[in-house]
Protein backbone atom coordinates (compact mmCIF):
# COMPACT_ATOMS: atom_id res chain seq x y z
CA UNK A 1 0.00 0.00 0.00
CA UNK A 2 1.05 3.57 -0.24
CA UNK A 3 1.84 5.64 2.71
CA UNK A 4 3.21 8.96 3.41
CA UNK A 5 6.01 9.44 6.16
CA UNK A 6 8.58 11.13 7.61
CA UNK A 7 11.85 9.85 6.10
CA UNK A 8 15.26 10.79 7.51
CA UNK A 9 17.50 11.32 4.55
CA UNK A 10 20.81 12.20 6.21
CA UNK A 11 21.78 12.82 9.59
CA UNK A 12 24.01 15.09 10.92
CA UNK A 13 22.56 17.88 9.52
CA UNK A 14 22.79 21.28 11.36
CA UNK A 15 20.04 22.92 12.53
CA UNK A 16 18.11 25.09 12.75
CA UNK A 17 15.94 22.03 10.76
CA UNK A 18 13.31 24.14 9.45
CA UNK A 19 16.14 25.33 7.48
CA UNK A 20 18.08 22.66 6.72
CA UNK A 21 15.39 20.14 6.35
CA UNK A 22 16.82 16.68 7.10
CA UNK A 23 13.47 14.98 7.22
CA UNK A 24 11.46 15.12 4.26
CA UNK A 25 7.42 13.93 4.41
CA UNK A 26 7.60 11.36 0.92
CA UNK A 27 5.03 8.40 -0.56
CA UNK A 28 6.63 5.41 0.20
CA UNK A 29 5.07 1.92 -0.49
CA UNK A 30 4.47 -0.70 2.42
CA UNK A 31 4.62 -4.57 1.84
CA UNK A 32 1.97 -6.38 3.46
CA UNK A 33 2.51 -7.62 7.04
CA UNK A 34 4.45 -10.96 7.57
CA UNK A 35 3.55 -14.15 9.65
CA UNK A 36 4.16 -12.89 12.68
CA UNK A 37 3.58 -8.92 11.73
CA UNK A 38 0.99 -6.39 11.81
CA UNK A 39 -0.79 -3.25 9.93
CA UNK A 40 -1.10 -0.65 12.17
CA UNK A 41 -2.64 2.57 11.36
CA UNK A 42 -1.24 5.24 13.38
CA UNK A 43 -3.27 7.20 15.57
CA UNK A 44 -0.67 9.54 17.38
CA UNK A 45 3.09 9.44 17.29
CA UNK A 46 5.40 11.29 19.89
CA UNK A 47 8.49 12.86 19.18
CA UNK A 48 11.49 11.83 21.54
CA UNK A 49 14.99 12.86 21.68
CA UNK A 50 15.95 9.43 20.68
CA UNK A 51 14.41 10.61 17.41
CA UNK A 52 16.15 13.46 17.56
CA UNK A 53 19.30 12.19 18.42
CA UNK A 54 19.21 9.90 14.84
CA UNK A 55 18.46 13.52 13.37
CA UNK A 56 21.44 15.42 14.63
CA UNK A 57 23.81 12.32 14.20
CA UNK A 58 24.50 11.49 18.15
CA UNK A 59 22.99 8.14 17.57
CA UNK A 60 24.16 6.90 13.91
CA UNK A 61 21.49 4.46 11.72
CA UNK A 62 21.33 4.22 8.61
CA UNK A 63 19.69 6.37 5.74
CA UNK A 64 17.37 6.82 4.83
CA UNK A 65 15.17 6.19 7.49
CA UNK A 66 11.33 6.31 7.91
CA UNK A 67 12.16 8.00 11.60
CA UNK A 68 9.48 7.53 14.61
CA UNK A 69 9.09 5.15 17.58
CA UNK A 70 6.59 6.28 20.27
CA UNK A 71 2.84 5.86 19.20
CA UNK A 72 -0.26 4.27 19.34
CA UNK A 73 -2.55 2.58 16.39
CA UNK A 74 -5.35 0.73 14.98
CA UNK A 75 -4.87 -2.83 13.85
CA UNK A 76 -5.85 -3.13 10.12
CA UNK A 77 -4.77 -6.37 9.43
CA UNK A 78 -2.79 -9.78 11.05
CA UNK A 79 -0.25 -12.64 10.11
CA UNK A 80 -1.49 -15.17 9.81
CA UNK A 81 1.00 -16.61 12.77
CA UNK A 82 -0.59 -14.02 14.98
CA UNK A 83 -3.73 -14.86 17.09
CA UNK A 84 -3.71 -12.89 20.21
CA UNK A 85 -4.36 -9.69 18.31
CA UNK A 86 -7.53 -8.85 16.39
CA UNK A 87 -8.36 -6.19 13.85
CA UNK A 88 -9.50 -3.10 15.32
CA UNK A 89 -7.58 -3.60 18.50
CA UNK A 90 -5.82 -0.38 19.72
CA UNK A 91 -2.19 -1.30 20.70
CA UNK A 92 0.82 0.49 21.33
CA UNK A 93 4.28 0.70 19.53
CA UNK A 94 7.81 -0.01 21.78
CA UNK A 95 10.67 0.54 20.18
CA UNK A 96 12.86 -2.90 21.84
CA UNK A 97 11.32 -6.08 20.66
CA UNK A 98 11.45 -8.92 22.72
CA UNK A 99 11.86 -12.23 20.84
CA UNK A 100 11.33 -13.74 24.73
CA UNK A 101 14.26 -16.46 23.81
CA UNK A 102 17.70 -14.79 23.76
CA UNK A 103 19.58 -14.71 27.30
CA UNK A 104 19.12 -10.79 28.05
CA UNK A 105 15.26 -11.81 27.78
CA UNK A 106 15.57 -13.79 30.75
CA UNK A 107 16.89 -11.19 32.89
CA UNK A 108 13.04 -9.66 33.31
CA UNK A 109 14.04 -6.36 31.69
CA UNK A 110 17.28 -5.84 32.94
CA UNK A 111 18.70 -6.85 29.80
CA UNK A 112 17.72 -5.24 26.38
CA UNK A 113 16.97 -8.29 24.13
CA UNK A 114 19.52 -9.15 22.07
CA UNK A 115 17.86 -9.92 18.73
CA UNK A 116 15.97 -6.67 18.99
CA UNK A 117 19.04 -4.49 19.80
CA UNK A 118 20.78 -5.99 16.49
CA UNK A 119 17.13 -5.74 14.58
CA UNK A 120 17.32 -2.36 15.50
CA UNK A 121 20.87 -1.05 15.14
CA UNK A 122 20.22 -2.76 11.46
CA UNK A 123 16.60 -0.73 10.81
CA UNK A 124 14.97 -3.74 10.34
CA UNK A 125 12.20 -5.26 11.95
CA UNK A 126 12.60 -8.27 14.03
CA UNK A 127 11.50 -10.89 11.86
CA UNK A 128 14.58 -9.65 9.61
CA UNK A 129 14.48 -6.85 6.51
CA UNK A 130 12.66 -4.29 6.02
CA UNK A 131 8.90 -3.66 4.30
CA UNK A 132 9.53 0.17 3.02
CA UNK A 133 10.47 1.21 -0.33
CA UNK A 134 10.53 4.67 -2.01
CA UNK A 135 10.89 4.83 -5.73
CA UNK A 136 11.83 1.12 -5.38
CA UNK A 137 15.02 1.63 -3.02
CA UNK A 138 14.28 -0.10 0.71
CA UNK A 139 14.18 2.54 3.77
CA UNK A 140 14.99 1.40 7.03
CA UNK A 141 12.82 0.86 9.98
CA UNK A 142 13.58 3.37 13.05
CA UNK A 143 13.54 0.96 16.03
CA UNK A 144 11.25 -1.55 14.84
CA UNK A 145 8.49 1.18 14.25
CA UNK A 146 8.92 3.89 12.11
CA UNK A 147 5.76 5.70 13.54
CA UNK A 148 6.07 8.97 11.73
CA UNK A 149 3.27 8.01 8.64
CA UNK A 150 -0.02 7.26 8.69
CA UNK A 151 0.75 3.69 8.80
CA UNK A 152 3.48 0.98 9.95
CA UNK A 153 4.05 -2.87 9.72
CA UNK A 154 5.55 -4.05 12.80
CA UNK A 155 6.24 -7.38 14.21
CA UNK A 156 3.71 -8.72 17.36
CA UNK A 157 6.36 -8.32 19.51
CA UNK A 158 7.02 -4.67 18.91
CA UNK A 159 3.58 -3.67 20.37
CA UNK A 160 1.25 -4.29 23.55
CA UNK A 161 -2.74 -3.85 23.19
CA UNK A 162 -4.64 -1.64 25.17
CA UNK A 163 -8.17 -1.01 26.34
CA UNK A 164 -10.28 1.44 23.70
CA UNK A 165 -10.79 3.20 26.85
CA UNK A 166 -7.36 4.47 26.23
CA UNK A 167 -7.34 7.50 24.42
CA UNK A 168 -4.79 6.94 21.16
CA UNK A 169 -2.96 10.47 22.90
CA UNK A 170 -2.23 9.10 25.85
CA UNK A 171 -1.39 5.19 25.09
CA UNK A 172 0.91 6.26 22.42
CA UNK A 173 2.91 7.79 25.63
CA UNK A 174 2.81 4.69 27.59
CA UNK A 175 5.48 2.93 24.35
CA UNK A 176 8.66 5.43 25.30
CA UNK A 177 7.94 8.71 27.73
CA UNK A 178 6.29 6.65 30.69
CA UNK A 179 8.37 3.06 30.11
CA UNK A 180 11.11 4.68 30.39
CA UNK A 181 10.94 7.09 33.03
CA UNK A 182 8.52 4.98 34.96
CA UNK A 183 10.40 1.62 34.84
CA UNK A 184 13.76 3.68 35.84
CA UNK A 185 11.58 4.41 39.35
CA UNK A 186 9.18 0.90 39.87
CA UNK A 187 11.98 -1.70 38.28
CA UNK A 188 15.70 -0.21 38.21
CA UNK A 189 15.99 1.64 41.48
CA UNK A 190 14.92 -0.55 44.51
CA UNK A 191 12.65 2.44 45.53
CA UNK A 192 11.15 1.82 48.93
CA UNK A 193 7.15 2.74 49.93
CA UNK A 194 6.99 5.89 50.67
CA UNK A 195 10.33 6.71 50.08
CA UNK A 196 11.29 10.82 48.22
CA UNK A 197 12.43 10.50 44.42
CA UNK A 198 14.63 13.12 42.73
CA UNK A 199 14.50 13.43 39.13
CA UNK A 200 17.43 14.83 37.31
CA UNK A 201 15.81 16.50 33.88
CA UNK A 202 12.42 17.36 33.10
CA UNK A 203 11.43 16.06 29.21
CA UNK A 204 8.75 13.42 28.61
CA UNK A 205 11.24 10.92 30.49
CA UNK A 206 11.93 13.12 33.63
CA UNK A 207 8.66 14.23 33.74
CA UNK A 208 7.10 10.70 33.16
CA UNK A 209 9.27 9.14 36.29
CA UNK A 210 7.71 12.04 38.13
CA UNK A 211 3.77 10.99 37.18
CA UNK A 212 4.66 7.46 38.02
CA UNK A 213 6.71 8.16 41.39
CA UNK A 214 3.52 10.36 42.38
CA UNK A 215 1.03 7.73 41.20
CA UNK A 216 2.65 5.29 43.48
CA UNK A 217 2.81 7.03 46.75
CA UNK A 218 6.26 8.75 46.68
CA UNK A 219 7.21 12.72 47.16
CA UNK A 220 8.88 14.16 44.44
CA UNK A 221 11.56 16.45 43.97
CA UNK A 222 12.16 17.61 40.58
CA UNK A 223 15.56 19.28 39.15
CA UNK A 224 16.36 21.43 36.04
CA UNK A 225 18.09 23.81 34.38
CA UNK A 226 15.42 25.48 33.04
CA UNK A 227 12.69 27.51 34.81
CA UNK A 228 9.82 27.09 32.77
CA UNK A 229 10.56 23.08 33.36
CA UNK A 230 10.52 23.98 37.58
CA UNK A 231 7.36 25.27 37.15
CA UNK A 232 5.54 22.33 34.94
CA UNK A 233 7.32 20.15 37.38
CA UNK A 234 5.08 21.63 40.34
CA UNK A 235 1.97 21.97 38.20
CA UNK A 236 2.50 18.00 37.86
CA UNK A 237 2.74 17.01 41.66
CA UNK A 238 6.47 18.07 42.51
CA UNK A 239 6.61 18.86 46.07
CA UNK A 240 9.81 20.45 45.32
CA UNK A 241 11.64 21.94 42.68
CA UNK A 242 15.28 23.46 41.95
CA UNK A 243 17.65 24.62 39.49
CA UNK A 244 20.92 22.34 40.07
CA UNK A 245 23.35 24.84 41.75
CA UNK A 246 20.08 25.68 44.13
CA UNK A 247 19.72 21.92 45.27
CA UNK A 248 23.34 21.68 45.97
CA UNK A 249 23.46 24.72 47.54
CA UNK A 250 20.63 23.67 49.55
CA UNK A 251 21.84 20.20 50.36
CA UNK A 252 19.02 18.11 48.61
CA UNK A 253 19.75 14.85 49.03
CA UNK A 254 17.30 11.80 48.50
CA UNK A 255 17.79 7.91 48.50
CA UNK A 256 16.30 7.58 44.97
CA UNK A 257 17.88 10.22 41.98
CA UNK A 258 16.41 9.27 38.57
CA UNK A 259 18.90 11.20 35.76
CA UNK A 260 16.94 11.24 32.58
CA UNK A 261 18.74 14.29 30.49
CA UNK A 262 20.93 12.65 29.03
CA UNK A 263 23.90 14.92 29.95
CA UNK A 264 27.57 14.32 31.43
CA UNK A 265 26.58 17.26 33.99
CA UNK A 266 22.86 15.96 34.29
CA UNK A 267 24.52 12.42 35.25
CA UNK A 268 27.20 14.32 38.12
CA UNK A 269 24.19 16.51 39.41
CA UNK A 270 22.62 13.08 39.92
CA UNK A 271 24.96 11.53 41.60
CA UNK A 272 26.30 14.53 44.10
CA UNK A 273 22.26 14.66 45.07
CA UNK A 274 21.95 10.74 46.09
CA UNK A 275 21.90 10.09 49.53
CA UNK A 276 24.45 8.21 51.36
CA UNK A 277 23.05 4.33 50.67
CA UNK A 278 20.88 5.40 47.86
CA UNK A 279 20.60 4.67 44.55
CA UNK A 280 21.47 6.75 40.84
CA UNK A 281 19.40 5.53 38.28
CA UNK A 282 20.32 7.12 34.44
CA UNK A 283 17.95 6.62 31.70
CA UNK A 284 19.70 9.44 29.95
CA UNK A 285 21.30 8.44 26.30
CA UNK A 286 24.05 10.61 25.93
CA UNK A 287 25.92 10.71 23.05
CA UNK A 288 28.23 7.99 22.72
CA UNK A 289 31.99 9.65 23.54
CA UNK A 290 30.45 11.74 26.57
CA UNK A 291 31.97 11.89 29.82
CA UNK A 292 31.14 12.07 33.29
CA UNK A 293 33.34 12.25 36.59
CA UNK A 294 32.45 11.50 39.85
CA UNK A 295 34.40 10.60 43.27
CA UNK A 296 34.55 6.32 43.34
CA UNK A 297 35.52 6.67 47.12
CA UNK A 298 32.09 8.14 47.83
CA UNK A 299 30.28 4.73 46.26
CA UNK A 300 32.43 2.89 49.02
CA UNK A 301 33.04 4.99 51.34
CA UNK A 302 28.21 5.87 50.94
CA UNK A 303 27.60 2.36 50.26
CA UNK A 304 26.51 3.97 46.80
CA UNK A 305 24.84 2.23 43.73
CA UNK A 306 24.65 3.38 39.88
CA UNK A 307 21.95 2.23 37.71
CA UNK A 308 21.78 1.94 34.60
CA UNK A 309 18.53 1.74 32.82
CA UNK A 310 17.26 1.28 29.35
CA UNK A 311 13.98 1.23 28.38
CA UNK A 312 13.04 1.36 32.08
CA UNK A 313 13.95 -1.77 33.03
CA UNK A 314 10.97 -2.64 31.35
CA UNK A 315 9.11 -5.86 29.92
CA UNK A 316 6.44 -3.26 28.03
CA UNK A 317 3.81 -6.70 28.00
CA UNK A 318 3.72 -6.41 31.59
CA UNK A 319 4.10 -2.94 32.22
CA UNK A 320 2.56 -0.86 29.84
CA UNK A 321 -1.10 -2.60 30.67
CA UNK A 322 -0.51 -1.42 34.31
CA UNK A 323 0.40 2.34 33.32
CA UNK A 324 -2.82 1.95 31.52
CA UNK A 325 -5.18 0.35 34.25
CA UNK A 326 -3.20 3.73 36.44
CA UNK A 327 -4.28 6.18 33.92
CA UNK A 328 -7.83 4.39 33.84
CA UNK A 329 -7.94 4.76 37.60
CA UNK A 330 -7.65 8.32 37.39
CA UNK A 331 -3.60 8.10 39.50
CA UNK A 332 -1.53 8.98 36.51
CA UNK A 333 -2.62 12.00 34.07
CA UNK A 334 -0.12 11.26 31.40
CA UNK A 335 -1.64 14.21 29.31
CA UNK A 336 0.71 16.30 31.15
CA UNK A 337 3.30 14.90 29.22
CA UNK A 338 1.65 16.85 26.16
CA UNK A 339 3.63 20.32 25.23
CA UNK A 340 1.68 20.37 21.56
CA UNK A 341 0.43 18.67 18.38
CA UNK A 342 1.83 19.45 14.98
CA UNK A 343 1.26 17.83 11.56
CA UNK A 344 3.35 15.84 10.17
CA UNK A 345 4.18 18.64 7.48
CA UNK A 346 5.72 20.42 10.69
CA UNK A 347 8.32 17.89 11.93
CA UNK A 348 11.70 19.45 11.19
CA UNK A 349 10.05 22.56 12.92
CA UNK A 350 8.99 20.19 15.77
CA UNK A 351 12.66 19.10 16.24
CA UNK A 352 13.78 22.55 16.36
CA UNK A 353 11.55 22.73 19.25
CA UNK A 354 12.75 19.50 20.59
CA UNK A 355 16.32 20.31 20.95
CA UNK A 356 15.59 23.80 22.32
CA UNK A 357 15.19 22.36 25.81
CA UNK A 358 11.34 23.68 26.34
CA UNK A 359 8.98 20.76 24.44
CA UNK A 360 8.40 17.69 26.56
CA UNK A 361 6.02 15.28 24.33
CA UNK A 362 4.67 17.43 20.76
CA UNK A 363 2.64 15.15 19.29
CA UNK A 364 1.96 14.29 15.84
CA UNK A 365 -1.69 14.04 15.09
CA UNK A 366 -1.86 13.06 11.21
CA UNK A 367 -4.24 15.96 10.97
CA UNK A 368 -4.41 19.08 8.65
CA UNK A 369 -4.34 21.12 11.33
CA UNK A 370 -1.50 22.61 13.62
CA UNK A 371 -2.74 23.30 17.11
CA UNK A 372 0.10 24.19 19.56
CA UNK A 373 0.89 24.69 23.86
CA UNK A 374 -2.18 21.95 23.82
Amino acid sequence: MRISGAVLEESGRPGPFAETRPLVVDELDLAEPGPTELLVRIEAAGICHSDLSVVDGNRPRPTPMLLGHEAAGIVEAVGRDVHDVAEGNRVVLTFLPRCGDCAACATNGRLPCERGGAANAKGELLGGGTRLRRRGEPVAHHLGASAFADHAVVDRRSVVPVPAAVPAEVAALLGCAVLTGGGAVLNASGVRDGEPVLVVGLGGVGTAALLVAKATGHPVIAVDAIESKLASARASGADEAWTPEQAREAGVRAPVVIEAAGHPAAFETAFALTAPGGTTVTVGLPRADARSSIPPLTLTSEARTVVGSYLGSSVPARDVPAYADLWLDGRLPVERLVSGRVSLARINEAMDALASGTALRQLITFEDTIEEDA
